[in-house]
């Protein structure tokens, strides 16, 4: 039995359906992501980076043509967001991530970024089936999970009003493709999102409200 076919195997059945061990060890992983990112600690990025890579496997046998697409995209977006806290730690002076609210032109090229993201992703999953059977709310995860980390490696706050977004549909369709554990794992990111929201907010009231220059990091 190869690697892949362990991950994909059955760890435990509930409420009559069966969940993997990718499903499951995958999502726990990236909660413990989602948990240090609210702690602003650099460890939240080779965590997502192995969550992005086990559920790899998790989405491939649900047949989420996006779902796969995504978590390539949390493995390169995760990469670059380790190397983005790293940057900015060494230019903080204390160590610290610097966290902040995005200006408004900011704001407006993650909105735009989402929805044209979004209705481009859409159309093509559309255009090709077998990339997902459900192809518009696939669509809106990918492209909002995009923007949310896109978020975390600025340290925006915004970063945790688009996991919200994103929650409000991987929560059912989670359930409806047949990972449980990922629908259950999105309820309590619910929780996290709120906690976090709170501390990153409080905690940029006391930094530096000027936007970070060209090539620069928070």
């Amino acid at each position: 039995m190869s690697l892949v076919d362990q991950l994909n195997a059955t760890a435990f059945s509930a409420f009559g359906q069966d969940v993997m061990w990718s499903d499951m060890t995958g999502n726990l992983a990236g909660l413990a992501a989602l948990a240090l990112g609210w702690r602003r600690s650099i460890f939240t990025w080779p965590v997502q980076l192995l969550s992005g890579l086990i559920l790899v496997a998790a989405y491939t046998a649900a047949q989420l043509g996006g779902g796969v697409g995504k978590q390539l995209l949390v493995v390169t977006v995760a990469l670059w967001g380790w190397r983005q806290w790293q940057l900015g730690r060494r230019q903080s002076g204390d160590g610290q991530i610097v966290v902040r609210f995005a200006t408004w032109p900011e704001r407006a090229v993650l909105a735009i970024g989402t929805v044209v993201g979004t209705l481009v992703v859409g159309g093509l999953f559309s255009a090709f089936p077998d990339l997902s059977w459900n192809p518009w709310p696939d669509a809106y995860i990918f492209v909002g999970t995009l923007a949310a980390m896109f978020a975390q490696a600025r340290g925006l706050v915004e970063f945790w009003f688009a996991w919200l977004l994103v929650d409000v549909v991987g929560v059912p369709l989670a359930f409806s493709s047949g990972l449980p554990f990922s629908g259950l794992v999105y309820v309590v990111y619910l929780f996290l999102v709120l906690w976090g929201l709170r501390d990153w907010w409080r905690r940029s009231r006391t930094a530096d409200p000027r936007p970070v220059p060209e090539g620069a990091t928070t």
